[in-house]
């Protein structure tokens, strides 16, 4: 049986598409930010843009992947209903493997970037474990949110590899920088979700107190990784505004919860995060 139009049709509409593009918006900024400032501090030049390009739309289809790929194996909150819906389901799998394959492909041959197997490895590893946890439950949502996110921003320590022709220690702190970074924010909105109805200073701070001790615990190793000159304090800067953001909330009178401002104001934060993080790099090497 042929499904080429009956598909074309339900991928027009918003379920149809929910199969073949991940759902969660702020992910993609985890993924593409880190890609960015990897990929910046490395300087790349010559064929190692090129390079870049080709590691970005594998990481691009390895990341939209999931979606059909859980939806296919009934691991997903969004499941096929119909022989159409698993037609697109399989058309997109398909598609995005192919994708990644040929794009590895050349990076393997062309450029010999056989540490992109090694970081697959620990990405593909920290998706397994975000899978396990996703499916224990409500209480290990965040713990499975900090793992995907691991995966995520591993795209700077590959970004970087590819730039500079070099796995380094480097390339793992450019990594660490970028996951500490989406981890605050997805600590944030976590606390921002469940402490909508906190009422009063002493509430929020109860509430909150966790997501505090992780700033600090994030600001002290950021400060001795700058200390050592593996980062630049540029970093700081950039990662100012989010503990200021944390404790202002703590310190301010209660307000209803606006998700859509939420996520374009961490939006924000991570594009700022981004041109610091670029600018200071470059300072510091130079």
């Amino acid at each position: 049986m042929a499904y080429p139009s009956p598909v074309l049709h339900l991928l027009a509409c918003p379920r149809g598409r929910s199969f073949v593009m991940p759902r969660e918006h702020g992910a993609w900024g985890m993924l593409l930010v880190p890609l960015a400032t990897g990929a910046a501090a490395g300087s790349p030049s010559g064929d190692r843009v090129g390079w870049i390009l080709l590691f970005t739309v594998a990481a691009l289809a390895l990341f939209c992947l999931r979606s059909p790929l859980e939806a296919g194996l009934g691991i997903s909150a969004l499941r096929p209903q119909n022989d159409v819906e698993r037609a697109l389901v399989r058309y997109a799998v398909s598609f995005y493997a192919l994708m990644v394959v040929l794009c590895l492909a050349i990076l393997m041959f062309w450029a010999h970037a056989y540490g992109l197997l090694l970081l697959g490895g620990a990405a593909g590893a920290a998706f397994l474990v975000q899978t396990v946890l996703k499916q224990l439950g409500r209480h290990t949502r965040m713990t499975a949110q900090l793992t995907g996110a691991m995966a995520l921003s591993s795209t700077s320590a590959g970004a970087y590899y590819l730039a500079t022709g070099t796995l380094n220690r480097a390339a793992a702190i450019i990594w660490l920088a970028n996951w500490l970074f989406a981890a605050d924010q997805i600590h944030f909105v976590q606390l921002r979700i469940h402490s909508a109805r906190a009422l009063g200073v002493r509430e929020k701070f109860h509430q909150g107190r966790g997501f505090l001790l992780h700033q600090a615990a994030c600001l002290l190793l950021l400060a001795l990784l700058w200390q050592a000159r593996w980062l630049p304090g540029l970093i700081l800067v950039a990662f100012g505004p989010l503990f200021v953001r944390g404790l202002v909330w703590c310190l301010e009178s209660p307000r209803p919860l606006q998700v859509r401002r939420l996520g374009v104001r961490e939006l924000a934060y991570a594009v700022a995060f981004g041109l610091c993080f670029i600018i200071g790099y470059h300072h510091l090497i130079g």
